[in-house]
């Protein structure tokens, strides 16, 4: 007999077992019916949808390829209009599948599904169209060079219905209530549908460490983050229904759940706020505050997206601004300027090249890798350089944890394989 979804993540949760990541985060396009009336399209983020009889609310539209997917999905399961769709937040991942929905009920001569968002929706997808290029080029970091997220073309479909702390709708005989929370973003919206005990936390629970630290992206909340989480476990519910990763069912396993991850974010602010408020500076504090192991060994919560080590570096922002202590780096020298100072100092970059290797061997990356940097920016074109360099980021690439740091430190390193071995010229 085939494994449900619900069945996988009590196994995962009860044995404390862990098989890795596409295993919790399942994004086939593959269709599922949690509960009765709740339908699940798995999908780069899920789309999640309630029947309301003659209508339907989803929850998310994940991006174009899966909504295309989930259209079909939907069409087998309850073949009634989309109703009402609710962004959690407006994250591309989350809300450029709604043209799809869009489109589709326009060319079957249905009333078009109204869409329903925090106010801050709107906002955010101002600032994507002032960041357009530069999202691009922070995913193609972050997920790699061949995937593009898309949907950063400015067409977005905005909410017509905003709400500020909290608002009950209706789509047939479902109830939702939407209530507002900052954690991974100042817009999240989490939706509670009390006649089923079911939450839908949106990326408020991920199966992985709490994305708060993403070193590329806006400011994330991890107080607010961890007080979301209390006040969800104060709903009690059945059912925990996430963004991605695996739903959960059981009312003591969820709570678990939700409390397991607030305290591990708890830890985190309450540790560097001590730092902070004893005068360390933000290098002491990186290397100092930890989140329990026994805490990073739950199968939901394994550094394998974000990672504790960048969460500190948000709370310091959010708390203490951008400079981190060091007097030398307020009004810094270029990068550039230092490396070749320090080449010079050293003998030359192929010697700070040399020693980065040596480093490297010896399993001291992170010193291994400011070497190499170093020689590589005082040598741009010197192909021995960057190959040692390329092969240092390659080493820190692969005993990373976090997708994104593999990924940072994998485009780094193709960097430097560009410079030492070009294409070859065409004849």
């Amino acid at each position: 007999m085939t494994e449900s979804l619900l069945e996988r993540s009590a196994r995962y949760i009860d044995g404390a077992s862990y098989e890795g990541p596409r295993t919790i985060n399942p994004i086939d396009g593959s269709f599922h019916e949690v509960a009765d009336g709740v339908g699940l399209v798995c999908g780069f983020s899920h789309i999640w949808t309630l029947d309301g009889g003659e209508g339907l609310a989803l929850l998310d539209t994940s991006l174009p390829g899966f909504a295309s997917a989930a259209l079909q999905h939907l069409r087998r399961w309850r073949d009634v209009p989309v109703d009402t769709i609710v962004y959690t937040h407006g994250h591309v991942d989350h809300v450029s599948g709604a043209r799809t929905f869009i489109d589709d009920a326009s060319e079957r001569g249905r009333r078009e599904p109204a869409v329903v968002a925090h106010r801050a929706v709107g906002r955010r997808f101002d600032r994507y169209d002032l960041t357009r290029d530069y999202n691009e080029i922070i995913n193609g970091r972050q997920f790699g060079p061949n995937f593009r997220i898309g949907a950063f073309d400015g067409d977005w479909v905005r909410p017509q219905t905003t709400y500020d702390d909290r608002l009950d709708l209706e789509v047939g005989s479902a109830g939702l209530q939407l209530i507002h929370e900052r954690g991974e973003t100042d817009d999240h919206t989490i939706v509670w549908v009390p006649q089923i005990r079911a939450l839908f936390t949106g990326d408020l629970i991920i199966w992985a460490f709490p994305n708060a630290g993403n070193p590329q992206k806006a400011q994330r909340y991890a107080a607010d983050w961890a007080a979301a989480l209390r006040r969800m476990i104060d709903l009690r519910p059945e059912f925990l229904l996430p963004a991605h990763g695996l739903p959960i069912a059981g009312a003591e396993r969820v709570a678990g759940v939700l409390d397991d991850t607030a305290t591990a974010l708890e830890g985190l602010v309450r540790d560097t706020l001590e730092m902070m408020n004893a005068g360390a500076r933000l290098d002491e504090i990186v290397h100092t505050v930890r989140v329990p192991q026994h805490l990073l060994d739950k199968p939901y919560l394994r550094p394998s997206y974000d990672e504790p080590e960048f969460v500190v570096r948000n709370i310091w922002r959010l708390y203490g601004g951008w400079h981190d202590g060091n007097p030398a780096r307020l009004k810094p020298p270029t990068d550039r300027a230092v490396a070749a100072e320090v080449a010079a100092l050293a003998g030359g970059p192929d010697r700070l090249a040399r020693r980065a290797a040596e480093l490297c061997e010896a399993g001291e990356l992170r010193l291994a890798c400011q070497l190499a940097e170093w020689a590589g920016q005082a040598a741009p074109a010197d192909a021995e350089v960057h190959a040692a360099r390329a092969e240092v980021y390659r080493i820190r690439r692969d005993r990373e944890l976090s997708l994104m740091a593999r990924n940072l430190y994998r485009d780094a390193s193709r960097s430097s394989e560009a410079v030492s071995q070009p294409p070859p010229l065409p004849d």
